[in-house]
């Protein structure tokens, strides 16, 4: 088990006002942390990752929500559906240009509301995705945060098996540094996050 998504989800709810709101949800192929059922008026999921986007619409079928959602697989980029408020769901710090990424995003919608990891993480470190995460922290601050909000949790892992498990999509540098944790159980890795409305 990772870290508390129940706990993450209720920090997304508390932070900004989504019912009744038109939602651009871009990295909806990960893991959903934006619940339709909180009252949207309608969540376009967008993601590059086809497999993944199937994979949430089989989900929110079995749950009997398919009418709350709409999926299209697309480079973000290339959207043009306008929405009230362009969600990033643990995405932002990936995107390859954030400075046009957020511009685009303010064309698409008045709000955005980024829900990445905070610099300075223990948990991005053994991602490695310090560089990435500090590059799209000081894009947010140049462009303008409204309000932000930071939370700490902790990533936990049964043994070295399941953290490697994990962190092996993020390279070989990731897999480098959590060789620390090789013959370790019950491994805790604190991990800090935060909401931002710009």
């Amino acid at each position: 088990m990772a870290t508390d998504y129940a706990k993450m989800t209720q920090n997304l709810c508390d932070f900004y006002d989504f019912p009744g709101k038109t939602v651009l949800f871009i990295g909806a192929a990960g893991r959903q942390l934006l619940n339709p059922a909180i009252g949207t008026k309608r969540v376009i999921a967008i993601d590059k990752d086809i497999d993944g986007l199937r994979e949430l619409k089989t989900k929110i079928a079995a749950q009997g929500r398919q009418d709350s959602i709409e999926v299209v697989g697309a480079k973000f980029e290339d959207v043009t559906v306008q929405g009230d408020v362009v969600y990033f769901e643990f995405c932002f710090h990936e995107m390859d240009d954030p400075e046009s990424a957020l511009l685009h995003a303010k064309s698409l919608a008045p709000d955005l509301v980024v829900y990445d990891h905070s610099p300075g993480s223990e948990w991005i470190y053994y991602g490695a995705e310090e560089t990435n995460v500090l590059r799209s922290s000081a894009v947010m601050a140049r462009f303008g945060i409204r309000r932000r909000q930071t939370f700490h949790a902790e990533q936990q892992f049964g043994d070295y098996a399941e953290l490697l498990a994990k962190v092996s999509p993020q390279g070989a540098l990731a897999i480098e540094r959590i060789q620390r944790f090789a013959t370790a159980t019950n491994i805790i890795i604190p991990m800090s996050y935060e909401l931002n409305l710009l």
